[in-house]
């Protein structure tokens, strides 16, 4: 049988996994199921992806924008901090990229969000295109959702639309999108839509402030219930 990666179950020391190690000089330990031993086609696949000109711009400045969020790097990694947050790390990386036009496609509830994010990337010196997630003003009755199955029932209900937000943005040629708290799906849908790069500032979590990770991190106390449940 084949074996599949479960690289999230892995059980080595960071420092001494072979993802980590030169492996060339056979450095590393790795569990049966690893993909960096297993998918070598793979990886020599993705390698010669990195190789077309755009995609190897894309790849070597999100490299550098990464680093470049740490400070103490010289020494030593156990000494690294953090230095930027991710609203300022969209926009340096922006910039590396010479990307002039930007794209904001937001949820209608992070408005004042998607005010505030907007004028930060204007004050930039950036061109910025956002779109509203119920642009169109298309019903829900069009994807076969029933008055019973709104979330006003017995009002009118425009569906977010997402395919729409993408389409505008590409339409309006932006460099670079970024995605402002999107329900899920609905950031499934845009991302399979848009023609520009994308990347993510926030997520929808309606109960959780847009921090999903608070759950995560609160599973073995006040979010137990959530190893328990089934869906």
């Amino acid at each position: 049988m084949e074996l599949k990666p479960t690289c999230a179950r892995c059980s080595i020391k960071i420092s001494e996994r072979i993802c980590r190690c030169d492996k060339e000089k056979g450095e590393g330990k790795h569990p049966k199921n690893c993909p960096t031993i297993l998918k070598k086609d793979l990886i020599e696949k993705s390698i010669e992806e990195y190789k077309k000109e755009d995609i190897y711009l894309l790849a070597k400045n999100a490299s550098l924008q990464e680093a470049e969020c740490y400070g103490n790097r010289d020494k030593g990694y156990e000494k690294l901090y953090p230095l930027k947050p991710r609203v300022l790390e969209i926009a340096e990386y922006a910039k590396k990229m010479n990307f002039k036009r930007l794209g904001i496609a937001f949820c209608v509830g992070l408005r004042n969000e998607a005010k505030v994010v907007e004028k930060f990337y204007s004050n930039l010196g950036f061109e910025v295109v956002s779109v509203v997630c119920k642009v169109g003003s298309v019903p829900k009755e069009v994807i076969g959702i029933s008055d019973d199955q709104k979330i006003a029932i017995g009002t009118y209900e425009s569906m977010c639309n997402p395919i729409l937000q993408a389409m505008v943005l590409n339409s309006e040629k932006t460099d670079l999108n970024i995605l402002l708290g999107l329900c899920v799906g609905h950031d499934t849908l845009f991302l399979k839509y848009s023609e520009s790069p994308s990347t993510v500032l926030a997520v929808k979590d309606r109960l959780l402030g847009h921090n999903p990770l608070a759950a995560v991190y609160n599973i073995d106390s006040y979010y137990r219930y959530l190893k328990t449940i089934e869906v």
